[in-house]
């Protein structure tokens, strides 16, 4: 019933191949665990108390909060599937409830010092400089997320509005708008881009060293060769997109705006940026507040 399952997150949900990968994994670890503990017991016919020893036997290992509440909520939608389906009668996960967790608020890059990192990477050179130039200001400059960035099609760039495309989670399409700079550089790029391949070239806009579609290893790479000197522990495309979020926070930009740029479904996932930006509030209330 997994592999029944996952097609049905595939197909029916649009789920993407990375969270069908943490989907198959958590069921996977799953079912190790069934066949060492309870080898007589199926995954369908697993109940609430064995579902909960798993639970302990993952605190115990030292598993992160963060990641037994994700299997946990593997399980919770696998078994409702089984529901849904009449593979069960009742749902082992119903009561089961998720792990307490500690708040943990995104690392970003201060704004001086991207703007550090920009100024000794200007990107002037060969091909290969120009694309991890606009690899990197893309990331910063539109808080994309890493696949967004790698699926991003030449025709999804409109220069003339100075605004990109792109499929965001659950393929949801939102527009993303860009400064005069960046729409600049795309233009050079895909202009220069067409020279080195002699036109031969991909719809994908950031493409490998043989013009083949980029991949997760490349863009990491890039990203940690600009962020070598950073001060961030966490060196990773990811960075950029908090970086980016709390800049436009810490300037002043609308929550709600900066939710739709992102492309969060729930505000509450854009509202932790707004933690890195109260030491910006405090010294707007020290300088303006007359009792302050």
């Amino acid at each position: 019933m997994t592999d029944l399952f996952l097609k049905y997150l595939h197909y029916e949900k649009r789920y993407s191949n990375h969270t069908l990968l943490s989907y198959k994994n958590d069921l996977d670890q799953f079912l190790i665990f069934l066949s060492k503990n309870y080898p007589d017991t199926s995954i369908e016919q697993a109940n609430h108390a064995i579902i909960r020893d798993w639970i302990i036997s993952l605190s115990e290992n030292k598993i992160a909060e963060i990641s037994i509440n994700r299997k946990i909520v593997t399980l919770r939608s696998f078994f409702k599937f089984l529901l849904k389906k009449g593979t069960i009668e009742k749902n082992p996960v119903l009561k089961l409830t998720n792990l307490k967790t500690k708040k943990r608020l995104p690392h970003f890059i201060r704004e001086t010092e991207i703007n550090l990192i920009l100024d000794d990477h200007t990107g002037e050179g060969d091909f290969l400089d120009e694309r991890d130039s606009l690899t990197f200001e893309l990331l910063y400059g539109t808080g994309m997320r890493l696949s967004e960035l790698i699926n991003l099609k030449v025709k999804d760039v409109d220069l003339v509005n100075n605004t990109l495309k792109v499929l965001g989670k659950r393929n949801k399409e939102r527009i993303i708008p860009i400064n005069r700079f960046l729409s600049t550089l795309i233009k050079k790029y895909i202009s220069l881009k067409n020279q080195v391949f002699d036109g031969n070239v991909i719809d994908y806009l950031i493409v490998s060293n043989k013009g083949e579609k980029s991949y997760p290893m490349m863009i990491n790479r890039i990203v940690k060769k600009y962020l070598q000197g950073a001060s961030v522990y966490k060196k990773s495309p990811h960075i950029l997109r908090h970086t980016y979020a709390t800049h436009l926070l810490e300037r002043g930009a609308d929550l709600n705006a900066v939710k739709d740029l992102l492309g969060h479904q729930s505000l509450a996932a854009t509202q932790v940026y707004t933690h890195n930006s109260l030491g910006k509030l405090k010294k707007v209330f020290d300088q303006a507040h007359p009792k302050a």
